[in-house]
């Protein structure tokens, strides 16, 4: 049976005077236009196609390409607001995907983008989108590993850092001390599992983490050292941009590199920045 809302691989069944008819199952036969099949396209093929109901609520069959399915998370950006039904969202396809006001968590606009699942309301069978994307995470638990790389969705902003989208499917935290800037609510972006706590909750960060990232930081700080005449106008007290700017990295494995490197005594503080150690100079940090 096709699924509606997503992508089928379908068997056409008959020709029609506006394209082929592919096998719906329990949905019947189901079009698919001309204008989305090969010029050569016939009945016994089988095709790949999104299936979701056009303007008058018949089921369609497109070769398009949406931007999400029924299941995913996405950030979309809003084109229209209508005064009864809600907003029209663009989603790659013809016909705009509706978020209704009930789905909403506060007014939208024109042109404003918005971090939503899309959704199948089964009482009226339409795809719809939602910002309650809490509603549709998976509620098993989470089966990453540390220091994972995962895809991430930054979903909304709360008092502790950026909650984000995790693979699709489950939702971690990026605690604002770790990074060196504010992030924008839509980006996508890849990042690491620092931790799956015991409640399920999942710690993220944007960069390895761990004795293993510190050494490799430690070989850069060492080298940055090295090339500045044994002193780094840069310290613990350093800005978290200035820090990604030049290390590529959050503040927080910065300062672990630096208390590695004082524990080693390979580096001292001296005023705002750090200087390497008498017999620093020429050899590399332990264990890299």
């Amino acid at each position: 049976m096709a699924e509606i809302g997503q992508w089928n691989t379908l068997v056409a069944l008959e020709e029609s005077d506006r394209g082929l008819l592919l096998d719906g199952g329990e949905h019947g036969k189901i079009l698919a236009p001309s204008r989305y099949l090969p010029e050569d396209a016939e009945p016994g093929e089988e095709f790949k196609v999104f299936v979701y109901p056009d303007s008058e609520d018949r089921l369609i069959a497109t070769t398009e390409q949406p931007l999400a399915q029924v299941g995913e998370f996405a950030c979309l950006e809003v084109l229209s607001v209508h005064p009864r039904a809600g907003a029209f969202l663009d989603w790659g396809l013809a016909k705009d995907l509706l978020l209704p006001y009930a789905e909403q968590l506060g007014p939208v606009r024109a042109g404003q983008r918005v971090v939503v699942a899309v959704a199948l309301d089964e009482r009226s069978n339409r795809v719809i989108a939602t910002m309650r994307t809490h509603r549709h995470l998976d509620r098993s638990r989470p089966d990453y590993h540390e220091k994972q790389a995962v895809d991430l969705l930054i979903a909304e902003r709360t008092p502790l850092g950026f909650n984000a989208i995790v693979n699709q499917r489950h939702m971690g935290l990026l605690y604002h001390t770790d990074l060196a800037a504010p992030l924008q609510i839509g980006e996508s972006m890849e990042g690491y599992v620092r931790a799956v706590r015991p409640d399920g909750k999942i710690d993220l960060g944007l960069d390895r983490t761990g004795y293993g990232r510190v050494k490799t930081l430690g070989d850069d700080i060492l080298e940055a050292l090295r090339n500045g005449g044994g002193y780094l106008a840069m310290g613990d007290k350093s800005p978290p941009e200035e820090i990604r700017q030049v290390f590529g990295t959050s503040k927080k494995a910065f300062k672990q590199a630096l208390g590695a490197l004082y524990k080693q005594r390979r580096i001292r503080f001296e005023g705002t920045g750090i200087r390497l150690e008498d017999g620093a100079m020429g050899s590399p940090a332990p264990g890299s």
